[in-house]
């Protein structure tokens, strides 16, 4: 199993992250990943790593769907690897309803649809052994619909990819996205996922598998967890209580939680719900409390760095491929990586 790191990047000064990155490739940790709501984009970070670093694999989780057109993110992604000697891995996600339509201004339609054929025409285009062409119900390249010029033609990459194949990972977290996952993607980028449940949250992966033709080494399964590094293991518990109690409680008008579907599908459907009952009446603290410890304990590292690493090498006999730590401690990543 590797390690990975996940970079919160907030828009600080790139000294304050170079050390982590650094100390991170000395150490041999396997890969570096960037992320991306609705500040700092997944992109720019790994342009300017790329030139500072020298092995370690560099990657977005995630780079989101509707925010680019799949011609673009082939561009972005032909270019980082070229920047970086070979060393990129695309990692793409829909993102969520509120953000795609309140920030992007793009539907949040037909979203398992629109991942099959944005990562078709990724791949067309990265592979550059064609003219790109795709006719579908999302994507038109090229586009002869309403306002066009009417004077397309279908058009190849004038970038030569180092690689043809850039390895694509997927963000997915529901059921029916995992199975796309399974069919389509080179690596899943799981949200929650513990080694307890890994027959339940799996079955998705291997159905999409078998639908391909597959074998489950042709996926890497690489979950991103939270780490509260505290002085005991409640107090960590205590300071990611909010936070997945906001993951599985939270639900728009007709909006699906699937972090809520996994919690169920894990066996906390009881727990779920009343997180859920909570956050709709507004009452936070009872919804941070409903938070089962042992839920905590098995998808996230909280705790004091013994417990953490405890808990880490529990991961080891898992499917899982690469084991991204969402955290900035070098001392903690130091202790991992020789753990493993």
């Amino acid at each position: 199993m590797h390690l990975g790191l996940a970079l919160g990047y907030g828009g600080e000064p790139i000294e304050e992250l170079l050390p982590i990155v650094d100390r991170a490739e000395r150490i041999g940790v396997d890969s570096v990943w960037s992320v991306e709501e609705y500040g700092p984009d997944a992109v720019s970070i790994l342009g300017y790593l790329a030139a500072v670093t020298q092995r370690v694999k560099l990657g977005t989780a995630i780079m989101q769907i509707p925010a680019r057109t799949p011609t673009t993110t082939a561009m972005t992604a032909m270019t980082l690897d070229m920047l970086s000697g070979g060393r990129f891995q695309l990692g793409l996600g829909l993102s969520v309803p509120w953000i795609v339509e309140g920030w992007h201004g793009q539907p949040y339609a037909e979203p398992l649809r629109r991942t099959r054929e944005y990562v078709e025409i990724v791949r067309k285009a990265v592979a550059h052994d064609t003219r790109v062409e795709h006719d579908g119900r999302i994507y038109q390249v090229p586009y002869r619909g309403p306002g066009s010029s009417g004077t397309a033609r279908p058009v190849k990459s004038d970038m030569t990819p180092l690689r043809p194949d850039i390895p694509l990972y997927l963000g997915a977290i529901g059921p029916r996205n995992v199975t796309l996952t399974g069919e389509i993607g080179d690596g899943w980028l799981a949200g929650m996922y513990a080694p307890e449940h890994e027959a339940a949250l799996t079955a998705p992966l291997d159905e999409g598998l078998a639908l391909s033709g597959r074998k489950p080494t042709d996926v890497k399964i690489s979950p991103i967890l939270y780490v509260a590094r505290a002085g005991t293991v409640e107090e960590g518990r205590d300071q990611l209580r909010p936070l997945f109690a906001h993951l599985i409680g939270a639900v728009g008008p007709g909006g699906r939680n699937t972090y809520f579907d996994v919690a169920c599908q894990m066996g906390y459907e009881g727990p779920a719900r009343t997180i859920r009952a909570h956050i709709a009446k507004g009452h936070k603290a009872d919804a941070f409390a409903a938070v089962p410890d042992t839920l905590l304990d098995e998808v996230a590292l909280p705790g004091p760095l013994p417990a953490i690493v405890d808990r880490i090498l529990a991961w080891k006999d898992s499917r899982v491929d690469t084991l991204v730590l969402l955290s900035r401690d070098t001392e903690l990543l130091e202790a991992a990586q020789a753990a493993l």
